[in-house]
């Protein structure tokens, strides 16, 4: 069975840093492109970062340009968001996904699995 936990995620005020883990279990990890995504309340799920199995990373968006990067342990079957200069804007649940290929990464609809994610909560 596939499971994806995150933690991580917290309380933090604007300019502060946040590192997201997304540990990893039944699946081989090292083969998956990995992913974040997040959801701010009433807005829908928008794409973050996503790493393929060897490094590559997908590009980011806008949004977290520069302030956000995506890591992964193969070795240790985790994948990391370091997330500094954060801003209000920043605010919600943030969610780790996996895939068997690389290709749509920063699609939400075409990853398999998903973790129950963190709340990431930043105060102005």
């Amino acid at each position: 069975q596939v499971q994806l936990v995150e933690s991580g995620g917290g309380l933090v005020q604007a300019g502060g840093s946040l590192r997201l883990s997304c540990a990893a279990s039944g699946l081989t990890f090292s083969a998956y492109t990995m992913a974040w995504f997040r959801q701010a309340p009433g807005k829908e799920r928008e794409f973050v970062s996503a790493i393929t199995w060897n490094g590559g990373i997908i590009d980011y968006p806008d949004s977290v340009k520069g302030r956000f990067t995506i890591s992964r342990d193969n070795a240790g079957n985790t994948v990391y968001l370091q997330m500094n200069s954060l801003k209000p804007g920043d605010t919600a649940i943030y969610y780790c996904a996996a895939k068997y290929r690389a290709a749509q990464a920063s699609m939400q609809n075409s990853y398999q699995y998903w973790g129950q994610g963190t709340q990431v909560t930043v105060s102005s």
